[in-house]
């Protein structure tokens, strides 16, 4: 494999310190078979906005969007970055963007899917970027799922 592999600095923050996988990120950060970059201001605004506008904003870590923001912009270098992840919500505004991603472990999305908040007891309908957690009628707690496509 001749690609380059980057990655962020604060994925280390999300590693269990002193576990196999600590370790093994570690030794390729120190080897440099893995380097750290970081993506601009204007790369992470415009993850942002796209998270905004799919409903995954919420469901993102930093981590997450510094990753996104970092391949959007090796993106624009002309590169051909890909995200190894299982998680849906980095895959979804990945998708969105024109990242490519790689899962291991499940299949992958298969489409951009734009969430809406719900409330399952009365049904009512909040906007996917809702601050709220409770439904404002009746007290419980939101869910989440994906907006039936053709409706918005």
């Amino acid at each position: 494999m001749n690609e380059e592999q980057v990655t962020v600095s604060n994925v280390e923050d999300e590693i269990a310190a002193n576990s196999m996988t600590y370790t093994r990120f570690k030794t390729a950060i120190d080897s440099g078979k893995v380097l750290l970059r970081s993506p601009t201001q204007e790369s992470l605004d415009k993850v942002e906005k796209c998270a905004i506008e799919v409903g995954d904003t919420f469901f993102l870590s930093e981590t997450d969007k510094n990753l996104l923001a970092l391949a959007l912009e090796l993106k624009s270098f002309a590169c051909e970055p890909q995200i190894v992840t299982d998680d849906y919500s980095i895959q979804n505004v990945g998708k969105r963007l024109g990242i490519e991603f790689v899962s291991l472990a499940t299949f992958g999305i298969r489409r951009v899917l734009e969430w809406m908040r719900y409330c399952p007891a009365c049904h009512k309908e909040y906007a996917a970027n809702s601050k709220v957690t409770e439904c404002t009628i009746c007290g419980t707690e939101l869910k989440r799922k994906p907006r039936k496509q053709g409706k918005r």
